[in-house]
């Protein structure tokens, strides 16, 4: 015969075991999802954009100009690539660009995409040459971003800049004086 005895120490210890599991199991079921504000706020901000209407040029074309920006009518460049499985410290982090415009990358792993290069026209307060890059797979803008490989350049998402729109008082006065003022430099 066996026998084991318990302590009510350790029918206390079992007791607030259980309750603090029960409470947690209760807390996941109750508590609603939950989005960082940043997802939130990218996916409001992105949710008038439209990704899947690039089936031709005319498409592409029209979807940089939803950003406000102005692009040569032919693309400079027309490349497949593929998407690799495994992604670098680069890749990773021209990722993290793609998720700050609501895409992401990492779902087309090993997959053919095209990219689409286009000169921009309009990019405020900078000299060098400036392109626009639209990575498609099926007909939707999968990726891409309005970079510069000038020797000072940049890369960005395909957001227009705010700090570079001229205000309407600033257009007006240019238009009356027909000269412009040059951007400031920070020193």
């Amino acid at each position: 015969m066996f026998v084991y005895s318990v302590k009510a120490n350790t029918l206390k210890l079992v007791g607030i075991i259980g309750t603090a599991l029960l409470l947690l199991i209760v807390m996941i079921f109750l508590i609603p999802d939950y989005a960082p504000k940043t997802t939130a706020a990218i996916a409001k901000k992105n949710s008038d954009i439209k990704y899947d209407k690039v089936k031709d040029n005319a498409g592409r074309i029209a979807f940089l100009e939803q950003f406000g920006w102005e692009v040569d009518s032919e693309p400079l460049e027309e490349v497949t690539i593929r998407i690799p499985s495994e992604f670098d410290r680069v890749l990773t982090s021209y990722n993290e660009l793609q998720k700050q415009q609501g895409l992401d990358l990492s779902k087309y792993r090993g997959k053919e995409v095209t990219r689409y290069s286009y000169k921009v026209n309009n990019y405020p307060g900078y000299g060098g040459t400036v392109t626009a890059n639209v990575i498609v797979f099926k007909n939707r803008v999968v990726g891409g971003d309005v970079c510069s490989s000038d020797v000072n350049g940049f890369i960005g998402t395909f957001e227009y800049p705010d700090n570079a729109l001229p205000k309407e008082s600033d257009a007006e006065t240019q238009g009356q004086t027909g000269t412009e003022t040059a951007p400031e430099t920070g020193g």
